[in-house]
C-alpha cells in the first residue's frame, strides 16, 4: 500500500496581495474540510475505488520514489556536518637494484638487490568547521526539498482522489446518458410504428412516416455515441485504478446524494492546507537557504584532518603500539580571485530565490481563484439544477400534450417530434 503523506508546516511569506478575512463566493458553515472529503458522499463503491486507486495507481508510485530520492538527497546534504572517518590498509612489495656501487658481498659481475614489504593500517578522520553556517544552509535546503517532496505526495494523495471520484461520477452520469438514450429509442420506435401504422392506413402523409424513421435513426446514433462516452470512461477509471483498460471494472449506476455544504475556513488558511502551495513555499524556503550558501562561499573555510595508524614490514605487527604513526594538520582557505565565479553564484541563487517567490505568489493567487470560482459555481449550479428539473417536468408534460393532440388530428406531427426533442434534452 501507498502510505498517505502529511503537509509540512509552512511559514506565510508576506506577499503583495490583500487576502480578504471571508470568502466572497459564498458564504460558508463553521468547520474544517475532512481530509477523507469523499466519505461525505456515503458511497462505499467510491470509498472502496479510491483505496484501491491509493494502492496501485502508478502515478502515485513515482511520487512515492521521488520522496524516497528527497530523502537521500537531504542525507548527502546533511553528511558534510559531520566528520568523514575512513579507514585503509596498505601493502607494498618492493625490489631495488644496486648497480654500479662498490658494495661488500656484491657477486664479481653481478647485480645487488633487496626486497622490502611494508604494510600499514591507518584511520583517517576530516571535518570542516562549519563557522559561517554554509554547510548548515545546504543542509537545510535539502531538508526544505524533501519537505517539498512530501508535500508534492499529499498533492498528489488528494489529486488522484479528486481524479478518481470525478471519473468515478462520470461513468455513473455516462451509465445513466445510457439508459436514457435506450429508453428514447424505445419511445422513437414505438412512435415510428404507430405513425406507420397511420401512414399504411392512409391516414397520415408518408412525411411523417420518413420523419419519425428519421428521429428514431437520430436517437439511435445517440445512444452510440452515449455508448462510447461510457466505455472511454470506464477504462479511464480502470487505468487510475492501476488495471488494464479492459472494461472489467463493475460501472456505478447511480449518483450518490449531494453532500452537506463545504465548511469554511479562512482564505489565508488556505496557504496552509493546500498541498501545492506548501511545496511551493519549501521550494522558496530551499532557494533561501541556497542564497545563504552561496553567499558563505566567500568566507574562509576551516578544516581538519587527523590520521593515526600502524606500519611495519610483518603483518602481526599491525596491531603494536611500537609501529604507531599518526599526523595532524589544519587547513585555512579564503577565496582571494576566482574570476567572479562566487559572486556569479550568489546572484544565481538569488534569481532563483526571486524566480521561486513569483511562483508562489502566483500558485498562491492561482489557488484563491479556484476556490472563489467553485464556491460561487456551487450556488449557481444549484439554482441551475432547479430550473433544468422543471424544465424537463414541463417538457414531458409538453411532449404528452402533444402526442394527445397528434392523435387527435389538432396538430402536426413536427410538434411531436419538436417536444419529443425539447423533452429529451432537458432530460440530458
Amino acid at each position: 500500500a501507498l502510505g498517505c503523506a502529511s503537509v509540512p508546516e509552512v511559514s506565510r511569506p508576506d506577499l503583495d496581495v490583500a487576502t480578504p478575512p471571508e470568502w466572497t463566493g459564498a458564504t460558508l458553515s463553521e468547520g474544517t474540510v475532512d481530509p477523507t472529503w469523499w466519505e461525505s458522499f456515503g458511497s462505499p463503491e467510491l470509498n472502496q475505488t479510491i483505496q484501491t486507486a491509493r494502492e496501485r495507481n502508478w502515478d502515485l508510485r513515482a511520487a512515492v520514489a521521488r520522496v524516497r530520492q528527497a530523502e537521500a538527497q537531504a542525507r548527502i546534504a546533511g553528511a558534510d556536518l559531520k566528520p568523514g572517518v575512513n579507514a585503509t590498509f596498505d601493502a607494498a612489495r618492493s625490489k631495488r637494484n644496486f648497480i654500479g656501487l662498490p658494495i661488500p658481498g656484491a657477486p664479481p659481475g653481478g647485480v645487488l638487490s633487496t626486497t622490502s614489504t611494508t604494510l600499514g593500517l591507518s584511520l583517517a578522520v576530516s571535518w570542516e568547521i562549519d563557522l559561517w553556517g554554509r554547510l548548515g544552509a545546504r543542509a537545510g535546503a535539502g531538508v526544505a526539498d524533501l519537505q517539498a517532496a512530501q508535500a508534492d505526495l499529499a498533492g498528489a494523495h488528494l489529486s488522484l482522489a479528486g481524479q478518481v471520484a470525478k471519473t468515478w461520477f462520470a461513468a455513473a452520469e455516462a451509465a445513466q446518458q445510457v439508459e436514457l438514450a435506450r429508453a428514447q429509442v424505445e419511445s422513437f420506435q414505438t412512435t415510428a410504428r404507430q405513425v406507420r401504422g397511420r401512414y399504411e392506413m392512409g391516414i397520415r402523409p408518408a412525411l411523417d412516416l420518413r420523419l419519425a424513421l428519421a428521429n428514431l435513426e437520430g436517437a439511435e446514433a445517440s445512444l452510440r455515441a452515449r455508448e462510447e462516452v461510457l466505455d472511454a470512461v470506464v477504462r479511464q477509471l480502470e487505468t487510475l485504478l492501476g488495471r488494464y483498460p479492459g472494461r472489467q471494472v463493475e460501472t456505478p449506476t447511480a449518483l450518490p446524494d449531494t453532500p452537506p455544504a463545504v465548511p469554511g475556513e479562512l482564505p489565508a488558511d488556505l496557504v496552509a492546507r493546500r498541498p501545492d502551495l506548501a511545496s511551493a513555499e519549501r521550494r522558496l524556503a530551499a532557494a533561501g537557504a541556497r542564497v545563504r550558501a552561496a553567499k558563505k562561499d566567500l568566507y574562509p573555510r576551516i578544516s581538519l584532518t587527523a590520521s593515526g595508524g600502524t606500519s611495519s614490514a610483518e603483518l602481526g605487527d599491525l596491531v603494536k603500539g611500537d609501529f604507531g604513526v599518526w599526523s595532524l594538520a589544519g587547513n585555512l582557505l579564503q577565496p582571494i580571485f576566482q574570476g567572479g565565479r562566487l559572486r556569479a553564484a550568489v546572484k544565481l541563487a538569488e534569481g532563483a530565490a526571486d524566480e521561486r517567490l513569483a511562483g508562489y505568489a502566483s500558485s498562491a493567487l492561482n489557488a484563491y481563484l479556484e476556490v472563489e470560482t467553485t464556491l460561487r459555481a456551487e450556488t449557481l449550479l444549484t439554482e441551475r439544477e432547479a430550473h433544468l428539473a422543471e424544465a424537463a417536468r414541463q417538457s414531458r408534460a409538453a411532449e404528452r400534450l402533444a402526442d394527445e393532440r397528434y392523435r387527435a388530428g389538432l396538430d402536426t406531427f413536427i410538434t411531436v417530434l419538436e417536444s419529443q426533442r425539447r423533452a429529451f434534452q432537458a432530460e440530458t
